[in-house]
């Protein structure tokens, strides 16, 4: 459970957004699907010379390198190629890359791959709105999502954002929940329907939004606008914080609102994929209830 998405109070007034600048599978028998010790089938790359094709060939979808401890020789290319491309690393022992991928000669080197081809950010964002006079015409909304740590939270939002017609998400390239096959499986066939970025910095994509002509909308238990009393007929990103602390603090105070859902007393918080439905669906109908007349 989540809290009921905290951050501090106060602030939340824009004028007007400022700003008008725009932005105008390897070969081999190491490629193999098979299920990690937590149930969660994702696709692995086994073996020295598939993972280094990989690596410099599509290093965008590597979620993390999975190294032997102790291993010699090549494996520390590995170490350089994966920090070159600001990939996670992990030693383990040779047990868990059996594991991983059994029956296969992996040579001390896996790669735990992502199931979708990541968008860079001004790629996801030009293709849903090119301009800032294409957003404020389309009044799209994006969902931007602070460092969600569970992947079944992840793929429900998904679905979510296909339900309400939600083009676009952006993640953090680090501490988050990646688009693995447990979020592709939740989404239930939607995540093909909305395109997912990721981003270094959060703080920095915010700006950016804002300079595109977006309204920064947080979510936040605490805070000072509620949800009826929220203009949804604009441009939207929608933040949604992490499970056990909502949004960072950088992260709430760049907001223009922090949104609160009402609930009973006794209730502390929602399920981050919950309370992430509430506010798509109530910015969903809002605008279906406009376009009516």
């Amino acid at each position: 459970m989540a809290s009921q998405f905290r951050g501090k109070k106060g602030g939340g007034n824009r004028s007007r957004p400022p700003g008008n600048r725009d932005r105008s599978r390897p070969s081999g028998s190491g490629d193999r699907s098979r299920p990690s010790g937590s149930g969660d089938r994702s696709r692995y790359v086994a073996g020295r010379n598939p993972s280094r094709e990989h690596l410099e060939s599509d290093a965008s979808r590597i979620e993390k390198v999975l190294l032997q401890k102790g291993g010699s020789g090549s494996i520390k290319q590995f170490e350089h190629l994966a920090r070159q491309a600001r990939i996670p690393i992990q030693h383990v022992p040779k047990q868990r890359l059996d594991q991983l991928v059994p029956g296969v000669n992996h040579q001390g080197v896996v790669l735990a791959v992502a199931p979708i081809q990541y968008l860079d950010v001004d790629e996801l964002l030009n293709r849903i709105a090119s301009n800032v006079d294409a957003v404020r015409a389309e009044k799209p909304v994006v969902v931007v999502l602070d460092h969600i740590q569970d992947p079944h939270n992840l793929g429900a939002i998904v679905r979510s954002c296909a339900a309400t017609g939600v083009k676009g998400i952006i993640i953090p390239e680090r501490g988050a929940a990646p688009v693995t096959a447990a979020a592709v499986k939740t989404s239930a066939g939607t995540m093909s329907q909305v395109m997912v970025a990721r981003t270094g910095s959060l703080v920095q994509l915010i700006e950016q939004l804002k300079e595109r002509g977006y309204w920064i909308a947080g979510a936040d238990g605490g805070g000072e606008t509620g949800l009826e009393a929220m203009d949804w007929d604009r441009p939207l990103a929608l933040v949604i914080g992490s499970e056990e602390k909502g949004m960072s603090r950088t992260v709430s105070e760049a907001c223009d609102y922090r949104i609160a859902i009402p609930m009973e007393s006794g209730v502390e918080s929602l399920n981050a994929s919950v309370a992430a439905a509430l506010l798509l669906f109530q910015a969903y109908m809002h605008r279906l209830r406009n376009a009516i007349g």
